[in-house]
């Protein structure tokens, strides 16, 4: 499997590229917010509750449309699409449940 590095640039190239137009979904987050969702569906790893917040925020469009746009990239030809389309599907899952639970009060 790729290494971090190499997802990183990718994703730089998609976003920088416009492979993700899409309702300006290139725009709605931050990079290292990306980076690490990209990590925790394409790779191994989870993202933070933090990035959580800016993953929902970009919506479930959009995110679908960056899962479905790399799947498309020959680079990623190796990968098996119903193993990374559950990640992604989880990925959203968990951070709209943390997102929609109630805070603990201060």
């Amino acid at each position: 499997m790729a290494s971090l590095n190499v997802y990183s640039v990718l994703v730089v190239l998609f976003l920088t590229c416009g492979a993700v137009m899409e309702n300006n979904c290139e725009t709605k987050m931050g990079l290292p917010c990306v980076l690490e969702a990209f990590t925790s569906i394409f790779n191994i790893g989870s993202i933070s509750n933090n990035f959580c917040g800016e993953l929902v925020v970009l919506g479930k469009v959009c995110h679908s449309a960056l899962v479905k746009r790399t799947l498309e990239n020959p680079l990623f030809k190796d990968l098996n699409p119903a193993t990374i389309i559950a990640k992604s599907i989880q990925t959203w899952n968990n951070c709209l449940a943390l997102i929609d639970s109630p805070s603990p009060s201060a």
